[in-house]
């Protein structure tokens, strides 16, 4: 399976959320709040009017978890950005960090990078995957990703020959790879430094010009099959 199919696998998975018993205005909050995911919002009505304002959340038919509307709408500033704010994740939202986002652009792909660098900065230790599309790009975050290799963290950042690979003093460990999945992919991956609760990681192809499609994700599992296959497709990944 290549990052396109497991992006595939994702969008194949529509989730509902279904608002009971709240105002439009709330609803058509939560419709905009998730207008970017692949997710339907509708309103429904119990035939007693009770309980007020909750939502349940179903993937394919199947009951997911449940809570009320004001706790669903209480997210982060931006809730349909990408955000690695352990404490910014309420029941509804946990469910949603493997729900397809669509048609981000490369303001909101920096935004979520950055909460992933970030984390892993702070953690200070493990491995830091880097899908940069092209080395031209790779060669404009150079400054950063050369503090995150010098920080203590295990730096390797993977792009398609288009210009000189550029050139640094860092641990920064670059992998030059002509492959269409590097070519498409935009992708940060945190190994999480041997802990499970930190691994995060953010996938995405670009489907129209500069318009990326995909997901973020907290679960273990998916952040290290994400790992393995990088690791067994382009290499086993050692230390400089």
């Amino acid at each position: 399976m290549s990052l396109t199919e497991l992006i595939a696998g994702v969008e194949a998975h529509e989730k509902t959320l279904r608002v009971f018993n709240a105002d439009d205005g709330r609803v058509e909050s939560l419709r905009e709040q998730f207008r970017d995911r692949n997710l339907t919002v509708a309103a429904e009505r119990t035939p007693s009017g009770r309980p007020a304002a909750f939502a349940v959340l179903s993937e394919n038919g199947e009951f997911v978890t449940a809570a009320g509307v004001e706790e669903v709408l209480a997210s982060p500033d931006d809730g349909a950005d990408p955000a690695f704010d352990d404490e910014a994740y309420r029941p509804i939202l946990d469910h949603l960090d493997e729900t397809l986002f669509t048609s981000y652009h490369s303001d909101q792909m920096v935004a979520a990078s950055r909460e992933i660098e970030d984390r892993a900065w702070r953690v200070g230790e493990g491995t830091l995957y880097s899908g940069f599309q092209r080395l031209s790009v790779l060669d404009e975050q150079l400054d950063v990703y050369g503090r995150l290799a010098d920080g203590g963290l295990d730096v390797h950042a993977y792009a398609a020959p288009d210009d000189d690979v550029p050139g640094h003093d860092t641990d920064l460990t670059i992998h030059v790879e002509r492959a269409d999945e590097i070519e498409r992919s935009w992708f940060v991956v945190y190994d999480g430094g041997g802990a499970d609760v930190n691994k995060c990681a953010l996938l995405a192809e670009e489907r129209a010009s500069r318009g990326f499609y995909g997901f973020c994700t907290y679960d273990p599992s998916t952040v290290d099959w994400i790992i393995d296959h990088l690791e067994s497709t382009y290499g086993l990944l050692e230390p400089q």
